[in-house]
């Protein structure tokens, strides 16, 4: 039950990864009212304009192969980076929209909890 459950969860947080960034790539989706502060933070990416491409490509790449059971772990560890600046990001710019990254999250941590046998020899 514990393993159906988890591929529901790798599953939907792919699709997610997988549309956000495929968005930061076409943006194909509304953007809501943003402060002027958030403006500027936006304003900034623009200018460094390969930073973006790449996020939505890890986001995509990431999201990818966390829906495949057997490339999950790798999966997991590629958007890790990702999900931990967005948290910082909702954290610092829009804390009131911070439960959906945390839940997030908690399932990435989830998955490399999970896989941890997995990880063993790259640190050893």
């Amino acid at each position: 039950m514990k393993q159906k459950i988890l591929l529901v969860l790798t599953i939907l947080f792919g699709l997610m990864m997988v549309n956000s960034g495929l968005n930061k790539l076409f943006n194909y989706m509304p953007m809501p009212e943003l402060t002027p502060e958030q403006m500027t933070i936006f304003g900034a990416f623009g200018t460094i304009e390969w930073v973006l491409p790449l996020i939505a490509i890890g986001e995509i790449l990431g999201g990818i192969l966390i829906a495949i059971p057997k490339y999950r772990a790798l999966g997991a560890i590629v958007i890790f980076p990702i999900m931990v600046g967005i948290i910082v990001h909702h954290m610092t710019h829009d804390p009131a929209t911070l439960l959906i990254p945390l839940i997030l999250l908690a399932i990435n941590l989830w998955v490399i909890i999970d896989n941890r046998a997995k990880y063993l020899p790259m640190v050893k």
